[in-house]
């Protein structure tokens, strides 16, 4: 045979082989693309359908703030002790025109809160503040006041009013010698209309450590 031709067709074999081999690999490395592609758009859909719901999109960052109004001390020294235990900020309820000793004699039927029990239109006590900066990162907020005549003392009503608590669990708390905490709650929660409140707390003028331990466990 001649020897030209021979090496034509050596060269057209060559040729023929490397294209199969060409072809061969360009395929294989198309479907491992199609495949990877696959599995990630099964991650990404399981991602969507499974994680990204309504239950769990919210602005919270599971912070907690702790509310107070102190007229002699026993509230702020409670509210102080829940806020080191749960990690938490605080902000206290202070009226523009505090109250001296003479205003918190209710024996005393002329003494500033007495005249504000008999007249309810005195009751819309001014603060210094309504404000909490950064309110609405805040999921969970404890409220606590004194009880005067069974019912919360009133300059918490302004603070209560002035807040929107939608989205946030509100724990009521208070302080007092001898009076329960009664409907106080249920009254300031009728103020707001907003929030989802749980049943409150009575603390005595001075709770140990392991009563504040024991509230705290039984709202983690």
């Amino acid at each position: 045979m001649n020897r030209k031709i021979v090496y034509g067709l050596f060269a057209v074999l060559i040729i023929a082989v490397v294209a199969v081999m060409g072809y061969s690999i360009l395929s294989n490395n198309e479907s491992d693309n199609v495949n990877n592609n696959t599995t990630n758009n099964g991650n990404n859909n399981s991602t969507t359908d499974e994680n990204i719901t309504d239950d769990n999109i919210g602005s919270g960052t599971g912070k907690t703030l702790v509310v107070y109004y102190s007229a002699t001390g026993n509230t702020r020294g409670v509210a102080k002790k829940l806020a080191e235990n749960l990690n938490a900020d605080t902000f206290e309820i202070v009226p523009s025109d505090p109250y001296t000793d003479d205003d918190l004699d209710w024996n005393d039927d002329n003494s500033r809160v007495s005249k504000e029990h008999n007249d309810e239109s005195l009751r819309d006590v001014e603060l210094e503040s309504t404000t909490v900066p950064n309110f609405d990162t805040y999921d969970t907020v404890l409220i606590g006041y004194p009880i005067w005549w069974g019912i919360a003392a009133w300059p918490v009503n302004s603070f209560v009013e002035a807040n929107d608590f939608t989205g946030k669990t509100v724990i009521p708390f208070c302080t007092s010698s001898s009076s329960g905490i009664g409907n106080s709650a249920d009254i300031l929660e009728d103020l707001t209309k907003t929030g989802t409140w749980q049943e409150g707390i009575r603390f005595g003028t001075n709770p140990s450590d392991d009563d504040i331990n024991d509230f705290i466990d039984s709202i983690s």
